[in-house]
């Protein structure tokens, strides 16, 4: 299993070696992070649930969003709505959850390519629930307490179930990510090693350093993800964009003294602004973000 420092030397290989994408440093040197804001513990159900379906990002265009707000922002609201009206879902809930299910809980509707997304929405919420039943009689504390206080552990733990195994291969070396693994143990942010994060690489975070110029694309690539094109999962664009987002963030979390996971909640929060979400951003179909 990865870890996030694996993590860390990946993305340090792939920014060395990018095409497709460099880091422009004089712009990095000179650029200003965002306020970062304050995180708050989230409840260890609500954190495990809402990660578990952290993806999805290339299906967002199609679904029912509210008004003015994101696809990511629009699932967890509605989530979060069900567990405050009904509870969290147990595990034996979550193991019989299906892909009708799911749209009736996040208001979206069945039709195409939606359909495919809540069929993965629940066989990863199915993997959860007998996750936690075989392995901790469907206690979530328990699995959380089994990390023995370490995120870096509980990132490990995670990579169990198939839809966390986040890796690409670039130039014949794997290279992990491990987004959702990572942003779960910092949405529950009790750990003593939260430090060791990296930031969670998605879609949105090397946007926003694109559109402010600290990540240059090559000219192919800005005209594919402008003309809205899907790019390919594992491919070297997407490994690239997301390895230099990293790196990125490694560099201005050294430079600042601040962590990682804190870079990443000011670049993420930044980019819900209107100026960031004017411009298309890279689109893929994947079950990592």
């Amino acid at each position: 299993m990865w870890a996030p420092e694996d993590v860390r030397a990946a993305s340090a290989f792939v920014a060395e070696r990018a095409r497709l994408v460099r880091i422009d440093h004089e712009r990095l040197d000179a650029f200003v992070l965002p306020a970062v804001p304050r995180a708050e513990p989230v409840p260890v159900e609500f954190a495990l649930t809402v990660n578990a379906i952290n993806f999805g990002s290339g299906w967002h265009p199609y679904l029912s969003k509210m008004a003015r707000k994101s696809g990511n922002v629009t699932i967890s609201t509605h989530l979060r709505e069900r567990f405050q009206s009904e509870g969290p879902f147990t595990a034996e809930e979550l193991v019989r959850l299906t892909a009708d299910d799911c749209a009736a809980v996040l208001h979206q509707h069945i039709h195409p390519p939606v359909d495919e997304l809540m069929g993965l929405f629940a066989q990863s919420l199915n993997d959860l629930g007998r996750f936690l039943l075989e392995r901790f009689g469907g206690s979530f504390q328990a699995f959380v307490d089994s990390a023995g206080g370490s995120a870096v552990e509980l990132v490990r733990f995670l990579q169990e179930m198939p839809l966390y195994r986040d890796a690409s291969t670039y130039r014949g070396r794997e290279i992990p990510f491990l987004k959702r693994a990572q942003i779960t143990a910092s949405d529950i942010g009790t750990f003593d090693d939260l430090g060791a994060l990296t930031i969670f690489a998605d879609n949105l975070i090397p946007h926003v350093l694109w559109v402010d110029g600290v990540l240059n694309l090559e000219p192919s690539l800005a005209a594919a993800i402008e003309a809205q094109e899907l790019l390919q999962p594992g491919g070297h664009a997407e490994v690239e964009l997301r390895a230099s987002a990293v790196r990125v963030g490694e560099l201005l979390a050294r430079r600042l003294g601040v962590a990682a996971r804190e870079v990443d909640a000011a670049l993420w929060n930044a980019g819900q602004d209107d100026r960031y979400k004017a411009v298309p951003r890279p689109r893929i179909r994947t079950c990592f973000y």
